[in-house]
């Protein structure tokens, strides 16, 4: 591990520990909770007749060595869903990203953290 590398996992502990909540992350009948920040992405998507429409996703930050689905270490598919509580509120999204568009990318050289894009689908009472 060189010198940048060893400084880019200690600033992800450090967003790990001091910036994010605890999501579920699910995927059928397997879901995994993880630590994870939240950001968002502005999409630029034509949506036809040479008009651009600006497409804002809720991104979740996550460590990739953390979402471990049916006991092993796997990448976000779309579809999956993520679970985020408020208070007696749970906000569900969808992982997706709009037009061609990938729906994740890894958010470092080292490809330690996954950002994850998704689509807000609706409530649940908690």
């Amino acid at each position: 591990m060189d010198l940048l590398e060893s400084g880019s996992a200690w600033l992800d502990a450090q967003r790990v520990k001091f910036m994010s909540r605890v999501v579920s992350y699910t995927r059928g009948k397997d879901a995994v909770d993880v630590h994870a920040t939240i950001g968002k992405s502005v999409f630029e998507v034509e949506s036809g007749y040479a008009v651009l429409e600006r497409v804002e996703s809720r991104d979740y930050l996550v460590p990739a060595a953390d979402l471990v689905l049916a006991g092993a270490v796997t990448l976000p598919l779309k579809g999956d869903r993520i679970k985020e509580t408020d208070g007696a509120k749970v906000f569900v999204y969808e992982v997706m990203a709009p037009g061609n568009e990938p729906h994740f990318q890894f958010s470092d050289p080292y490809r330690k953290t996954l950002r994850i894009h998704t689509k807000f689908i609706g409530m649940e009472d908690a």
